[in-house]
């Protein structure tokens, strides 16, 4: 048997998986060039991107593929999250549509994807690229609140089990993994200077790595001062060296998209022939691209069948199971294999506010399949935008900065309790 409330979220969370799936299946080379064929797609639509019919548009198939198939995922979301506004407990009729109807929310999909690729061209791309970098920027921010509270809970786990057992092998296993994460993000540092700045120029690059460097440094040497530890005692390196590790892979997905060849040798300009600068580079698939998906499917699992130990934190994503006990007894009764309504009275989370996840989470995937490129004025060549470099970047510096508030909140206001 099974909570409504988990179910629910999974499922929601596999319609998301389930777009996703078919965004990557649509940038697979040999797929990309087929999608000519769909009428009006390419050839022989008013406008593609904006271009008159008589271009060809093959090297922008993929990506306005993508665009389409996001905006429709983001849509089912935002309807959802609208609808969703304000339910209290299962009593409320709405929480009938957000736990039930499966098979009609599957078409609704269907059909918002159909729908989505017929929108026309003109300035959709240019107008719903700003609306995937605020959204993205928005869940990389909830990825690091997520990361951050999954530190804490790791340190403070091996340190109670430390605690509780007196065994020394919680120490040294606390020890190992803090130094592995500091050993992986010293390398990719060495290796960000190596690849992605030169002797003459690049000096963007230089000084973000650069900055990020002396960031994590200052985040380290905090997590251990002496007041902190007073008043948090299980805060220490463990957590700094994950948050280091995460900010490295942020700064590392940041100057890929570096738009200068010369100081980012993993940049792919695709022109409206389809073709690349480099003939090697034949996919919008990169290795920040990769990780990136790997960190969005762990952040969104994360967000479906889990809640915080941390109380502020289910405050923050509205997680707080505040009806979680309330179908036990249904639970019993309704047999081993069946879904239980856990909810009557009270939601186990905000229905709006997880609808909102996963469509930031949407528009995350939708510009990370993209590489975050983008027309240029002449609409020939797919480029990336130094509008992407800064959105990342912002966003690791918003993360370090919601790290240290975690640490020095309990001494900047010492009459709340933070325990």
């Amino acid at each position: 048997s099974a909570k409504n409330s988990t179910i629910s979220r999974l499922l929601f969370t596999f319609f998301l998986f389930l777009g996703t799936l078919v965004s990557i299946i649509m940038i697979i080379p040999g797929v990309e060039k087929e999608l000519h064929k769909l009428p009006g797609f390419c050839r022989g639509s008013d406008s593609v991107l904006g271009v008159q019919a008589d271009v060809d548009c093959s090297g922008f198939l993929g990506h306005k593929a993508v665009y389409r198939m996001g905006f429709a995922t983001a849509a089912f979301f935002f309807l959802f999250a609208v609808l969703m506004v304000c339910v209290r407990s299962s009593k409320d009729p709405r929480a009938a549509i957000q736990n039930g109807f499966w098979f009609f929310k599957f078409l609704l999909l269907v059909g918002l994807t159909v729908g989505a690729f017929y929108i026309p061209d003109g300035s959709f791309t240019s107008v719903w690229f700003y609306f995937g970098v605020v959204g993205s920027f928005l869940f990389i921010l909830i990825q690091l609140i997520l990361l951050i509270d999954f530190a804490h809970s790791w340190s403070q786990l091996w340190l109670r089990n430390a605690d509780e057992s007196n065994a020394k092998g919680w120490y040294a296993a606390l020890c190992t993994v803090t130094s592995i994460f500091y050993a992986a993000s010293i390398t990719a540092i060495a290796l960000l200077y190596v690849y992605y700045t030169k002797p003459q120029g690049c000096t963007e690059g230089k000084v973000l790595i650069s900055i990020n460097l002396i960031l994590c440094l200052i985040i380290s040497a905090v997590s251990i001062l002496p007041k902190i530890q007073e008043a948090q005692p299980h805060s220490g390196l463990l957590q700094a060296s994950l948050i280091t590790l995460y900010t490295i892979f942020i700064t590392w997905s940041a100057l890929a998209n570096v738009p200068t060849q010369e100081c980012n040798p993993t940049l792919l300009l695709r022109n409206s022939t389809g073709s690349a600068a480099d003939p090697q580079l034949t996919t919008w698939w990169d290795a920040p691209s990769i990780v990136g998906l790997v960190v969005f499917i762990l952040c969104t699992l994360f967000i479906s069948i889990r809640s915080s130990d941390h109380t502020q934190v289910n405050k923050l994503m509205l997680t707080e199971e505040s009806g979680a006990g309330a179908g036990t007894e249904a639970a019993a009764e309704s047999g081993a294999h069946r879904a239980y309504d856990n909810e009557q009275e009270g939601v186990s989370y905000s229905y709006s506010f997880f609808h909102l996840c996963l469509l930031l989470a949407a528009l995350y995937i939708m510009m990370t399949l993209t590489n975050w490129y983008r027309p240029d004025d002449s609409l020939q060549v797919l480029h990336s935008p130094w509008t992407a470099v800064w959105v990342k970047i912002s966003s690791s510096w918003a993360g370090l900065l919601l790290y240290v508030w975690t640490l020095v909140a309990p001494l900047v206001l010492p009459q709340r309790d933070f325990s």
